[in-house]
């Protein structure tokens, strides 16, 4: 749960930053854009970070460890989430 709320925040934010992005581009206001621009980047690392975290514990501990199928088949969920989450930022 803490690593769902912590991605499910910086998604929100990336999403708004990308929107400013957008539109500081459009109206050719180029501080604006540099500003989200950089601002984007440092939220995909922190979000990089975390799925990466997030997968990590999944494959080393997590899923070995599942003993029945319903777990195993909550954690790959939780896995296919993760690198969900990832792939919308890249």
């Amino acid at each position: 749960v803490a690593f769902k709320n912590a991605v499910g925040s910086r998604r929100a934010a990336w999403r708004i930053v990308s929107s400013v992005e957008v539109k500081g581009r459009t109206e050719g206001d180029l501080e604006k854009t540099q500003a989200a621009s950089e601002y984007r980047s440092k939220v995909e690392e922190e979000l990089q970070h975390i799925c990466e975290s997030a997968l990590s514990l999944l494959n080393t501990y997590l899923l070995e460890d599942a003993g029945t199928c319903k777990s195993q088949i909550f954690y790959c969920k939780m896995k296919a989430d993760f690198n969900r989450y990832i792939a919308d930022f890249s």
